[in-house]
């Protein structure tokens, strides 16, 4: 039985059931462990299973997460059961590259002053405006979201630096660093973008001393997980002016509470971790998890695209 955490549009579910007719499906709108002790595939969100869930898990032999986050998710027990974990991780690069490219467009040709001035019907030609042409932006998981990240930042002839753990080369980066060599790579930044997944690795690897050695004019991103770097040092950053500006996509504490400090700063940019969002997003969810299940079917659980690491968390 394929059991369904959440409860899909109906277009999207009536073509799972017309795709895959030999199956029995089961849909619920949050983890009904009745239904969990009977599942031999599971497919969530990731963020509805904790460990309490595991003593029902009974037959399940596959987890497909409808997100590439999976950091809530009990790894090490999972992979103590023996149950394999697939996500989506590739899905959101389209609507994620599309959204740091029109925040670096908004802050390059002035566009909240413009829209500000239009609402006090002020025809003001003095707006600052730069070009991207010739700038350099450090792209940090220049993975399928950073390539294509990359792959746009160069048809505005920007120079991309790739940035992760062992400096291999990477897609539509013209350099590559490893995480060591960041410091001293950063200031010949423009803009800084992380897309980084949430890892051991990765969380606080953005510090104060990372800030210091940015351009003062420079435009820092995080686009990943809130865990890259503490709130703290964003507002430093800010009140200090280490920084040209920041845009967020993610934060340490989500939903960002009101009382945040981050929300005072002109220079800051709250979006509120939608980045990723897409009315095409289930469907080319499954789309992954339907070739998925022809592979699944012929009992190749180790050949599953896009399996995750359970020791690494990606």
């Amino acid at each position: 039985m394929i059991y369904f955490t959440f409860d899909p549009r109906p277009d999207l579910k009536n073509d799972l059931l017309s795709s895959i007719r030999e199956e029995k499906f089961e849909f619920t709108r949050q983890v009904d462990v009745e239904l969990l002790k009977q599942a031999e595939i599971l497919v969530t969100y990731g963020e509805d299973l904790t460990v309490e869930h595991l003593p029902f898990m009974n037959d399940l032999k596959w987890i497909f997460v409808a997100s590439a986050g999976i950091e809530k998710m009990p790894l090490k027990e999972l992979k103590e059961k023996g149950i394999a974990v697939s996500n989506v991780r590739g899905i959101h690069k389209t609507p994620m590259a599309e959204s740091v490219l029109a925040h670096i467009l908004t802050a390059y040709r002035s566009l909240k002053t413009i829209y500000k001035e239009e609402e006090q019907k002020n025809w003001n030609k003095k707006v600052p405006s730069k070009e991207l042409f010739g700038s350099t932006a450090i792209i940090l998981g220049p993975g399928a979201i950073g390539g294509e990240i990359g792959r746009l930042l160069q048809a505005f002839h920007v120079k991309t630096i790739g940035c992760n753990r062992s400096g291999k080369k990477a897609d539509f980066m013209d350099d590559m660093i490893s995480f060591d060599g960041l410091l001293n790579a950063l200031p010949e930044a423009d803009i800084v973008i992380s897309v980084l997944p949430s890892t051991e690795e990765t969380k606080n690897l953005i510090t104060a001393e990372h800030f210091k050695a940015m351009k003062n004019d420079a435009m820092f991103m995080n686009f990943g997980r809130g865990s890259l770097v503490a709130t703290d040092v964003l507002i430093e950053a800010l009140e200090n002016g280490e920084v040209g500006s920041i845009v967020c996509d993610v934060f340490e504490e989500e939903p960002l509470p009101a009382h945040s400090a981050l929300w005072n700063f002109e220079q800051m940019t709250v979006s509120p971790h939608v980045s990723s969002h897409s009315s095409r997003y289930l469907e080319r969810s499954f789309d992954i998890f339907k070739r998925n299940m022809k592979i699944y079917k012929n009992g190749d659980l180790a050949n599953l695209e896009n399996l995750v690491n359970l020791e690494a968390g990606y």
